[in-house]
C-alpha cells in the first residue's frame, strides 16, 4: 500500500470505537489461529531458523508431556490410560470448551449490536463499507500499475486522496454524532425542553446542506435527531 493510502481505511477497531458497538465482529474459530501458527512455523523451519524452531518445539512438547505425566502419577495414580492419549483428549476437550465460550461471547455481542442498531447507523455502516471498498480498489490498481502497467495510473491522484480524507472526516463526524444521540436518546426524551433549540439547529443544518456530499452524510447521522424530535412531539400529544 502506498504511503498516501496509509491510515485512510476505517478499520474494524476504529469503527467499534466510533460506534461503541461490536460492529463486524466475527466468530473466532479456534483452529484458524492454530493453522496460521502452523503455517508460520513451517515457513520458519524451511528458513535459516529451522533447527532452532524444531529444537524449541520439541523441547516444549517434551517438557509439557513430562510435567503432565508426573502430575498424573502423583495426583491420579488410579488412572491407567496412557499419558499421551489422555493429554490429547484433554487438549481436545479444552479446545472444545474454549470454542463454546467464544461462540457464546460472539452471540451475545451480535444480539447487543442488533438491539442497538438504528436505521441511521445501518446507512452509515454501509457508507463506510463502500468507502473502504474504494480504497481497496485504488490499492489493487496501484499493484497493477507497479507490475508494469503504467497506463492504469490514477490521474489527479492528489485530488482523489484529498477527497478520501474529507470523506473519512465526514464519516467519522457522522458516526460520532449518531453515537452521542443514540446513547443519550432516553435522557433527551426526558429532558426535551433542554434540546428543543439544538434539534431545531440540527434540522436547519440538514436543510441548508442537503445538496452537498457532506450534507448527505451529515443528514444520515442527524436522522436520529429528527426521530427523537418526532418522538417528543408524539409523547407531548399523548400527555
Amino acid at each position: 500500500m502506498r504511503d498516501d493510502l496509509q491510515g485512510l481505511e476505517i478499520s474494524q477497531k476504529e469503527l467499534q470505537e466510533l460506534t461503541n458497538l461490536p460492529v463486524n465482529d466475527e466468530l473466532i474459530i479456534i483452529t484458524n489461529p492454530l493453522k496460521r501458527w502452523l503455517k508460520q512455523s513451517i515457513s520458519k523451519i524451511k528458513g535459516s531458523e529451522g533447527v532452532t524452531i524444531v529444537f524449541i518445539g520439541f523441547s516444549t512438547f517434551t517438557f509439557v508431556y513430562l510435567l503432565f505425566d508426573i502430575s498424573l502419577k502423583l495426583f491420579a495414580p488410579q488412572i491407567k490410560v496412557a499419558s499421551g492419549i489422555l493429554l490429547i483428549l484433554l487438549g481436545l476437550w479444552l479446545g472444545g470448551m474454549i470454542q463454546i465460550i467464544l461462540y457464546i461471547v460472539w452471540k451475545t455481542k451480535s444480539k447487543f449490536l442488533k438491539t442497538n442498531m438504528t436505521n441511521s447507523l445501518r446507512i452509515l455502516l454501509n457508507d463506510v463499507e463502500r468507502y473502504n471498498a474504494v480504497i481497496k480498489a485504488i490499492e489493487i490498481n496501484d499493484q497493477i500499475e507497479a507490475a508494469g502497467n503504467s497506463e492504469v495510473g490514477i490521474k489527479q491522484r492528489d485530488k482523489v486522496i484529498e477527497a478520501l480524507h474529507l470523506t473519512k472526516n465526514d464519516l467519522t463526524r457522522a458516526l460520532k454524532t449518531e453515537k452521542i444521540l443514540r446513547e443519550n436518546k432516553t435522557f433527551i426524551l426526558k429532558n426535551s425542553e433542554l434540546f428543543v433549540n439544538n434539534l431545531a439547529t440540527l434540522t436547519s443544518m440538514q436543510v441548508t446542506e442537503q445538496a452537498s456530499e457532506h450534507g448527505r452524510l451529515l443528514n444520515e447521522a442527524l436522522q436520529i435527531a429528527l426521530d427523537v424530535q418526532y418522538e417528543m412531539r408524539r409523547l407531548q400529544n399523548q400527555s
